[in-house]
């Protein structure tokens, strides 16, 4: 070491400061550099860049309209669903009445059936009633005219005779009926 630092200091130099060739190649390279990434290539990074940004708030844009459309749509689904909702309660609704209307209508016919018939069974009653008292009288006129003849003596067959006494009979007996009552 003793040696390395006596020819140092027998050349008169420093060995901290480089030579000047050294210097010159440094600042003429550094200035290349400066110039060439001063002039060439920070414009291309700074387009690059921006370049960049752009595409980034491009897309953020992209991504804002495309969830407004989005929302947009959802709305729109939203307010159908709604209306179908609205529509299936209306025709519910509707149903529900028709349904009222005909159980209402069908009520009422067979009310009206049920008149009918009740109707027809009376006027059935009432005619198998009158036919009951024609055969009745017609009998109890024959047995009474049986027993008139065979109490008088004679015979009673003349029929328009025999009408006239049971018809005669008849309403007396009719008549006593109504005062009893």
């Amino acid at each position: 070491m003793k040696l390395a630092a006596t020819l140092l200091a027998a050349e008169g130099t420093n060995p901290l400061l480089p030579h000047t060739y050294e210097l010159v190649v440094g600042v003429f390279s550094f200035a290349v550099v400066v110039i060439v990434v001063g002039r060439i290539l920070t414009p291309r990074i700074q387009k690059a860049l921006a370049d960049r940004t752009e595409a980034i708030e491009g897309g953020i844009k992209k991504a804002e309209d495309a969830q407004a459309e989005a929302q947009s749509v959802l709305k729109q689904y939203h307010d159908r669903l709604q209306e179908a909702r609205q529509e299936a309660a209306r025709l519910r609704d509707e149903a529900r009445e028709q349904g009222a209307q005909i159980k209402a209508e069908l009520q009422e016919e067979a009310k009206a059936e049920a008149q009918r018939i009740i109707a027809a069974a009376h006027a059935q009653i009432e005619a198998d009633k009158q036919q009951a008292l024609t055969q009745l009288r017609a009998e109890i006129g024959r047995l009474s005219t049986d027993l008139a003849g065979r109490i008088v003596g004679e015979s009673l067959e003349d029929e328009a005779r025999q009408r006239r006494i049971v018809d005669r009979f008849l309403e007396e007996l009719e008549n006593t009926n109504a005062a009893v009552r």
